[in-house]
């Protein structure tokens, strides 16, 4: 399979997905539609929250204009009575910046494997599932403190650029040159989010972006690799 693909179309899709990073990027706890555990089995409700510094007020019907809350969970020290376990879910896009910060090469053409931290940028495009549960803890004084703890997961593809040494080892000695190339990068990755970064595992290939890929010994080979993830908002 070729893999060849024109800068224009890495920049329409940079274009295209800044338009959808304010939706799409958010990472942690925020206000918007959710599904709510009813506490039976498998059973849940779609319900609005908005989520303030002090405290969790909940919508199961919301419409436009003020409307008082149907349920209300105050946030930090309090001694009000808090129902738990409490969970919230939410599927949605998620788009990212991201970057693979080590790749690992296999052995090729008779030389050993590899583990690069060259330079690379990459989009990263996924479907992003998350998990918050409020968590009360009770002090020796009887007062509790609830807080969120959030999980999250999601996988995806990604398309981006980067840097790569050329030389005699990674040629297998068919040139003696010696410098960095431009690549293009594409691959899935699976991701565990957490409030502003993403970590995850790569699989991937590049293509060198001159006519050295036809002695690269990496070109359009596959690696695996760590990857990083920052929302843009």
């Amino acid at each position: 399979m070729r893999f060849r693909i024109p800068l224009f179309l890495a920049a329409c899709l940079s274009i295209f997905s800044c338009r959808v990073f304010d939706q799409a990027s958010r990472h942690g706890f925020q206000g918007g539609y959710y599904r709510m555990d009813t506490g039976k089995e498998g059973q849940t409700d779609r319900v609005y929250v908005d989520v303030l510094d002090t405290a969790v007020f909940v919508y199961q019907n919301p419409t436009a204009g003020l409307q008082r809350p149907d349920l209300v969970f105050p946030l930090g020290l309090t001694r009000l009575a808090i129902p738990a376990p409490l969970v919230f879910r939410k599927q949605s896009l998620d788009i990212d910046i991201s970057t693979i910060l080590l790749k690992y090469r296999p052995n090729t053409e008779g030389m050993p494997a590899q583990l690069h931290t060259d330079m690379n940028v990459a989009l990263f495009a996924g479907w992003r599932h998350d998990r918050y549960r409020l968590v009360v803890n009770t002090d020796p004084l009887g007062r509790r403190e609830a807080a969120w703890n959030s999980l999250g997961f999601d996988f995806g593809g990604f398309l981006g650029t980067g840097s790569t040494f050329v030389g005699p080892f990674t040629t297998a000695n068919r040139t003696q040159a010696e410098y960095n190339g431009m690549i293009m990068q594409a691959g899935l990755a699976g991701f565990i989010e957490s409030d502003i970064a993403s970590f995850g595992l790569a699989a991937g290939i590049d293509q060198l972006m001159n006519r050295d890929r036809a002695i690269w010994i990496y070109n359009r080979k596959p690696w695996i690799g760590f990857m990083v993830g920052i929302a843009l908002n």
